[in-house]
């Protein structure tokens, strides 16, 4: 079944809504604005609860079937922007200097509040929907925080299902697979420490910018020796701070990165060859060092059955041959992750087309995806819960 009718029908409105949310992006959990937006259009549209301060910023929404009792669904939508300068020169351009919704936050929250909408509207269901609305993705994980908050427990939600727009993809198409589909994301900091001095007498110096160098590249041997070939890991180091003049061995270095990996075992294999290489460069070095290492989203994990559902109903929205079962796993992070560790569940990829890519200053969400993204919605919900 392809693009519901009804759903073509609200496009125009959730087009809007989401350009709204474009030219006003907020940041992490400060998403006062977009939250109050949500919160007041669910109660619009005739939800049955709507509960707000979930996880400090976020939004639910339940809304009953009217085919009698039944477990409840949840779908979840991001709704955080990022501390990037916009460079599009589109009539809905962002108007919050600095920030912008360089990822289609923007697009899947208001993707959500359309389905929220028909749903609402037809209630062609048994049972529950909880539509999710979160903040802070974009490394304040504000998915944690929700799960932490109680979402889960609180709305007795059973299934969670999560969708992200891709560009590159084509608009009405879907791409997914079972397993790991998007890495961790580990982050370090290192201060090392060496003796200063003038650069004419290094002999009396110990010098933090040769241990650095040393560190840097002996980190890569982390994914070429240390891991199994066609697993897959990838450590990089993305700043390296040091030094005041061309004449002076620096006192201190100062390096900071990403770990990133699609298993936990070799996460924690990661882990514990960074510690290894770093403390023993710097003391080869006669350095001290300092390290900081955050342990942050975990590997993200669509469960099987719920990944074959989710094919299913994008075959049904999409056709076949526009959904990808067997998709390339993605090596950004992603913080629904916590919500598939507390619940099964699936997280979809949506087509954005031939647009810039996610976090560039010139991408724009593709308003053409909204029908195709909220009759996912729609038939996930109707299929999930027939009554």
């Amino acid at each position: 079944m392809p693009i519901v009718n009804r759903v073509a029908e609200l496009s125009d409105d959730v087009a809007a809504w989401r350009q709204d949310f474009h030219e006003h992006p907020e940041l992490l959990f400060e998403v006062h604005r977009t939250a109050g937006i949500v919160a007041d259009k669910l109660r619009e549209f005739g939800c049955d609860e709507v509960a707000t301060g979930i996880g400090r910023t976020g939004v639910v929404g339940i809304i009953k079937g009217r085919k009698g009792a039944g477990p409840t669904i949840g779908l979840r939508a991001d709704m955080d922007a990022l501390p990037i300068p916009e460079a599009t020169e589109v009539k809905h351009k962002s108007k919050n200097p600095g920030l912008m919704h360089a990822c289609g936050h923007d697009g899947h929250t208001a993707m959500l509040l359309g389905a929220a909408r028909y749903l609402a509207e037809t209630r062609n269901f048994a049972g529950s929907v909880a539509v999710i609305f979160q903040p802070a993705e974009e490394g304040g994980g504000g998915g944690r925080e929700m799960v932490a908050d109680g979402v889960m427990d609180r709305f007795d939600v059973k299934q969670v299902y999560g969708m992200h727009n891709a560009p590159g993809i084509p608009v009405g198409a879907f791409a997914i697979k079972s397993g790991p589909v998007m890495a961790s994301a580990d982050r370090f900091e290192v201060e090392i420490t060496g003796h200063g001095g003038h650069a004419a007498k290094p002999n009396e110096c110990i010098d933090p910018i040769i241990a650095g160098s040393l560190i840097v590249n002996a980190l890569q041997t982390i994914a070429s020796r240390n891991v199994d070939p066609i697993d897959s890991i990838v450590v990089s180091v993305t700043q390296f701070h040091s030094g005041t003049a061309n004449n002076i061995i620096p006192q201190t270095a100062h390096l900071t990165g990403t770990i990133r990996a699609l298993k936990n075992e070799t996460r924690a294999l990661g882990k514990k060859r960074f510690h290894e290489i770093v403390e023993g460069i710097a003391a080869v070095q006669g350095c001290k060092v300092k390290i900081d290492f955050e342990d942050g989203y975990p590997v993200t994990i669509n469960h099987a059955e719920e990944t074959d559902f989710a094919i299913k109903v994008a075959r049904e929205v999409a056709g076949a041959d526009r959904v990808m079962p067997n998709m390339p796993p993605v090596m950004g992070a992603e913080d629904f992750s916590y919500m598939l560790e507390a619940r099964p569940g699936a997280f979809i990829f949506i087509g954005n087309g031939a647009t810039a890519g996610l976090h560039h200053p010139k991408y724009d969400f593709n308003d053409q995806a909204i029908p195709y993204g909220v009759s996912y919605w729609a038939r996930l919900v109707e299929n999930a819960l027939p009554g």
